[in-house]
């Protein structure tokens, strides 16, 4: 059997949503039976290499500390958001199915979801072929499975890894079970940039599903002044700030967590920060109704006069 994303609800081909996402949607909407329960979901967005996989693998053995059940799914078709979890690339939902040639009775947990550090559970979601089909697909297909086979009754903490900053119907479709979005930015042009894009994104979702912004982690950033001024100007809140040390770079490269890392006081630091942001996330951040700028206005606000 092969992928046929016009029968799957490829946003490329789908039909017209029922319900608009924003002007203009062609979104495919999540079917009510797959809505993900009692556990607590968040998306993790941000521009390409910023570094969602890094916060959300972290994060997750965060939430494990303060004794959290946790699933972290990725989202991205090169199915790394968990390797620093596992240590290796497990396979992905699209690899188990096609492996079957989709059919789903034929799938039992262990085939695509793999214990990780602290216990997270981690699911690759993986993607159709470049220029094929609809990461929406993925993630509605992934999510049936963890249902079908009562993965997420237990389960505490969702947190799904988004790829890049791409904001089509496809990769914006966590935001369809997600409670709230966090962005990952720098202090930079192009990070806020693409954050302001993101923002747009989650507040056409809102209009229709519960997601909202949760709020903005500083990534590989000294300071933090255009952030906290773009913050400041479009109604969002920073939760977090992490620098960029090395350490974070090694941790990647001998495919750990910070947490198993050898102690330093800057890494301790760093740990601080991330059960401090898991405890503040799990308490409950409030939704922020942002307001994102226009393109010119934001390339206009943005960088010095």
């Amino acid at each position: 059997m092969t992928l046929d994303l016009k029968t799957a609800g490829g946003c490329g081909s789908c039909a017209t949503a029922e319900r608009g996402d924003g002007d203009g949607s062609v979104q495919v909407h999540l079917d009510p039976r797959l809505k993900i329960g009692t556990a607590k979901v968040f998306a993790v967005y941000g521009k390409g290499g910023i570094g969602k996989s890094t916060t959300s693998s972290n994060l997750s053995v965060a939430f494990t500390k303060l004794g959290k059940r946790v699933l972290q799914i990725g989202c991205d078709p090169k199915h790394d958001s968990t390797f620093t979890l596992t240590k290796r690339l497990v396979p992905t939902v699209i690899d188990v199915l096609q492996s079957v040639d989709f059919h789903t009775e034929e799938l039992r947990p262990e085939d695509y979801v793999y214990e990780g550090t602290g216990g997270v559970m981690c699911v690759e979601a993986g993607g159709p072929p470049a220029g094929t089909g609809c990461g929406g697909y993925v993630v509605g297909q992934t999510v049936k499975l963890l249902k079908e086979h009562h993965l997420l009754d237990d389960t505490d903490v969702v947190i799904f890894d988004v790829l890049g900053d791409v904001v089509c119907g496809g990769f914006a479709a966590p935001l369809q079970h997600a409670d709230r979005a966090v962005i990952v930015t720098a202090n930079d042009f192009d990070s806020i940039f693409a954050m302001n894009r993101i923002v747009a994104a989650i507040e056409a979702k809102a209009k229709n599903y519960g997601v909202r912004v949760g709020g903005v982690i500083a990534n590989r950033s000294a300071g933090t002044d255009e952030i906290d001024r773009f913050c400041a100007a479009t109604g969002l809140e920073r939760l977090a700030h992490f620098p960029d040390l090395d350490a974070i770079r090694r941790s990647r490269l001998k495919k750990a967590t910070l947490f198993e890392m050898d102690e330093t006081p800057e890494l301790a630091a760093v740990k601080a920060e991330y059960m401090r942001l898991a405890a503040r996330l799990w308490a409950g951040t409030e939704g922020k109704k942002a307001t994102p700028m226009q393109d010119r206005e934001i390339f206009d606000f943005l960088g010095f006069q």
